[in-house]
């Protein structure tokens, strides 16, 4: 498979991509600090996942039917927060002590927050759980499906690699990777840190059936995981080309803006008169 150079995307963002976005900001306001980069690029993953694909009850998130999904890249947490917030997994209050040590909702996410399937966070862990949950729920004969977000950066670990061939060996057509391609990590784009590509071809040769799209285009996004399993007896590997930081000029693909704290308020003014 051809590598694809979608290497940004220039899709405009919808007042409901906006929103979350704010509310993002908003935690920030009492937080002063998060992954805003890593948050962003996710909005619209997390959004098509829990709008529109995946099965869950808010009022019994330990559901045995429920659909897993497991954010692997843990940092990227306030998006998820956001989501599962909108949900009513847990009160919108708890959204304002983020990290707070009076608060549920830290740095990377736990398993003890309502609608959070894994502790993760420690790069490379999540698809090793989610292959494990698949293979599970085959024993239990369930049709359950089972979403992992993983980053470009966390590919770099040898562990996804190896749950990855784990997946293809057992042929778990209900697992799904979904990579945030953003092209950058903590310190350096991922092509200085360590170059991926061809990033479609590694899934490919692992087992997987693979698709790429623009990851903030919703209606792509949508077509794509209703599309599941891409191909019957295989694992699904979704690569989202995304922008770190998307939706604010001066985030976006800024490396400055990959972790914050301290952050100003004229810094949230900022940020929210460009999501307006």
């Amino acid at each position: 498979m051809e590598a694809k150079s979608l290497l940004a995307s220039s899709t405009a963002l919808d007042a409901r991509s906006k929103l979350l976005r704010q509310q993002i900001v908003k935690v920030l306001k009492f937080s002063r600090r998060g992954h805003v980069g890593a948050a962003f690029s996710l909005v619209e993953i997390l959004r098509v996942l829990y709008d529109d694909i995946l099965r869950f009850d808010p009022h019994n998130p330990r559901d045995v039917k429920r659909d897993r999904c497991i954010l692997s890249k843990g940092h990227g947490c306030l998006a998820l927060y956001t989501i599962l917030s909108q949900k009513g997994f847990f009160p919108e209050s708890e959204l304002w002590k983020f990290c707070a040590p009076d608060g549920m909702l830290g740095g990377h996410p736990e398993h003890k927050i309502p609608g959070v399937e894994a502790s993760t966070g420690s790069l490379g862990h999540g698809l090793s759980l989610g292959v494990g949950m698949a293979l599970n729920g085959r024993y239990e004969k369930s049709d359950h499906r089972i979403f992992v977000i993983i980053g470009d950066g966390e590919s770099n670990e040898g562990s996804v690699w190896e749950a990855a061939l784990c997946a293809g060996k057992h042929k778990l057509d209900k697992l799904t990777v979904i990579v945030d391609y953003n092209k950058q990590q903590s310190y350096a784009t991922t092509m200085e840190v360590q170059d991926m590509e061809p990033f479609a071809d590694k899934w490919q040769a692992f087992g997987f059936a693979v698709q790429e799209i623009d990851g903030h285009d919703v209606d792509a996004l949508r077509n794509a995981l209703k599309g599941i399993p891409f191909h019957t007896g295989k694992p699904n590997a979704l690569i989202c080309h995304t922008v770190k930081g998307k939706g604010v000029s001066y985030v976006e693909n800024n490396l400055n803006w990959h972790h914050k704290n301290k952050i100003t308020n004229e810094e949230i003014e900022s940020l929210l008169k460009e999501l307006a």
